[in-house]
């Protein structure tokens, strides 16, 4: 099983949008048997005591868009465990892998990657916070996904 850890800043929309969106692809390929997905934060900005914030209205808005629901989804923070519990912990920007790194340690197994540097376009996934345009985002991580899953073939783990 491939372990796959998807990762922003607050984990309400970019990280999210790549775990729900990457879950369908593999669902409807009919290879969903073989990853374990999910998605966190680096920061606790999106986490109030024990329970995070729900997955960003624009966000949602895609998704649903699509017909994939992200229902029960809450923010959550990246631990040191995750480092060891996942293959690939994916970041959405390179602020993203240096905070990661800050909590798990050095990537010293080479498991950290940023999502579009599967691609030929190497630079950060739009922050639609910041952008306010979650297409865009979208965009981006549809181009990151697929590059990862034609990785995951090359590498003969598909």
């Amino acid at each position: 099983m491939i372990k796959i850890l998807f990762i922003c800043h607050g984990n309400i929309c970019r990280s999210p949008m790549a775990e729900f969106l990457l879950k369908d692809i593999v669902k409807k390929r009919g290879i969903a048997e073989q990853f374990y997905i999910q998605s966190a934060a680096t920061s606790t900005e999106e986490i109030w005591g024990k329970e995070g914030n729900p997955v960003h209205p624009g966000t949602r808005r895609i998704l649903e868009g699509l017909g994939i629901s992200c229902a029960g989804k809450r923010a959550v923070q990246v631990t040191k465990a995750d480092y060891k519990k996942y293959d690939y912990l994916i970041c959405m920007d390179s602020m993203n892998i240096r905070n990661t790194e800050r909590i798990c340690g050095k990537d010293t197994e080479h498991k950290i990657y940023r999502l579009l540097d599967f691609t030929d376009e190497i630079r950060d996934v739009a922050d639609p916070w910041y952008t306010g345009n979650f297409d865009v985002t979208y965009r981006d991580i549809m181009n990151g996904l697929e590059a990862f899953l034609d990785y995951l073939r090359e590498q003969n783990k598909i």
